[in-house]
Parts: C-alpha cells; sequence; structure tokens
C-alpha cells in the first residue's frame, strides 16, 4: 500500500534527472531492488548532501505513490565508504559489484542475504582502498563474490560430479549450458577447466569473504568463463568483466 518506507539501503547507482533531481537504483533486505527519486538533491543547499551517491549505505525513508519511483524523503549515512573512494581500483571493483547485484537480482522480491553480502563486500573494499596487498579489490575478490551471488539466485554450478552423467572421476571440463563440471566423456560441449579452476570455485563458495582464495590468472580466466557460461544460459544475462584490465 502507498506511504512512509523506512529502510536500509545500498546506493547502486544514481543518475542525473532533470534540473536538480536524481534518480536512485537502491538495494534493500526487504524490497530488494528499488527505484527512487530525490528531488532538489543536486542544489547547493540540498539537506541530503553526498550521502545519496553510489555505495553510501544508508537508512533511508522513502514515500510510496502511486507511481513506479519512490520519493525520498530523509537519508542518514550507515556507511559512506570513504577510502574506497579515494581508491581507483576499489572504486572500479565497488562499481562492478554493485552493478552484478543489481542486474542479477533486478526484482522487489527480498533477497536479505545479498543485501548483507553486498555490504560486506563493500567493507572489504573500503578496508584495503590503498594498500598493497588487497584481496577483495582484484580479480579473486571480485569472482569470489560473484559466485556467492551465483549460489543466493540458485544457479550455483554442479561441482561434486558430473553435471551430464553424475561420474565423480575425471571431470575435466565445464559446460554452462549441462550446469556445471563434466568428464571426460561428457566434455564434447565444454571447454577445459583444471584443477586450480575447481579447487578456486569449491573453495571459495564456501569460504566468507575475507577469506576468498586466490588461485593463478589463467585458473581465474577459467574460473570467470564458468560463471559467464553458467549466467548466459540459466540466466540470458552477461555481466561486464568481473576486474578491469589493470587488475
Amino acid at each position: 500500500m502507498p506511504g512512509a518506507v523506512k529502510t536500509e539501503a545500498v546506493v547502486l547507482r544514481s543518475m542525473r534527472y532533470g534540473e536538480a533531481d536524481r534518480i536512485l537504483h537502491l538495494y534493500t533486505p526487504a524490497r530488494g531492488r528499488v527505484g527512487a527519486i530525490a528531488k532538489g538533491v543536486r542544489r547547493a543547499r540540498s539537506r541530503f548532501g553526498g550521502r545519496l551517491e553510489p555505495f553510501f549505505r544508508l537508512r533511508i525513508e522513502l514515500h510510496e505513490g502511486r507511481g513506479e519511483l519512490l520519493t525520498v524523503t530523509g537519508a542518514q549515512t550507515v556507511d559512506g565508504h570513504a577510502r574506497l573512494r579515494e581508491d581507483a581500483r576499489a572504486l572500479d571493483a565497488a562499481a562492478r559489484a554493485c552493478d552484478a547485484v543489481g542486474r542479477l537480482f533486478e526484482t522487489s522480491e527480498p533477497h536479505p542475504g545479498v543485501f548483507n553480502l553486498l555490504c560486506r563486500k563493500l567493507s572489504l573494499l573500503d578496508e584495503q582502498a590503498g594498500e598493497g596487498q588487497a584481496s577483495a579489490i582484484g580479480r579473486a575478490g571480485a569472482l569470489a563474490f560473484r559466485l556467492k551471488l551465483l549460489l543466493a539466485a540458485g544457479l550455483a554450478p554442479q561441482l561434486g560430479s558430473c553435471a551430464s552423467c553424475g561420474e565423480r572421476e575425471e571431470l575435466v571440463g565445464f559446460s554452462g549450458a549441462a550446469g556445471g563440471v563434466v568428464c571426460g566423456a561428457c566434455e564434447a560441449a565444454s571447454f577445459p577447466f583444471g584443477e586450480q579452476a575447481y579447487r578456486f570455485m569449491t573453495e571459495a563458495v564456501g569460504a566468507p569473504l575475507h577469506e576468498a582464495p586466490d588461485a593463478p590468472d589463467p585458473a581465474l580466466g577459467q574460473v570467470e568463463r564458468a560463471i559467464a557460461a553458467t549466467l548466459e544460459h540459466h540466466a540470458n544475462l552477461r555481466l561486464m568483466p568481473a576486474a578491469g584490465r589493470s587488475h
């Protein structure tokens, strides 16, 4: 029903609208992804300041009318992730994480676990911004995050046995169409999937984000291809690469 809505939210995206407004894509624990308009936010004296920018975690007040967009009526910062905003690599990683959540979970269906996962990812990026050893910022951290999103979406690849015949030995390939790893006898429509890539995927799914495993670039390339194939075949979705070329 129309009325006031109070919720926590992460700003996934913020776009200019009209002379002084912004359209926001928000991710919330109980209402999934929602769209909202912040009226007058780009004026110099706006009471919202800069807190409606991407990657802010907020306690936000919204008015729900009859239109598709809710209206922002109040916002308090829970975490602005200030360090993240001063590190180009962390900023890029945050944008890719928010894009993945917004596109894979684009409906109003609640996924509180996804909200908490995104908040944890942004916090890790903020903690590691500017550090030489920034595991959450790199490709491995990004892929571990995406694997957890697949799990939350019910799209986790089958890893324990061949997705085609159930064989548990000689799992040498990955097939997006089949939905996971495949054995030598079923590898016709698959691509090579090595032991290091397999180990990374199995460990990353079960480990906390801050304990995400690492792997050599060739193995991470196979993991990224496996994630992309899974999304393309089972969600008809293509995401931007998990990390930029400089990573």
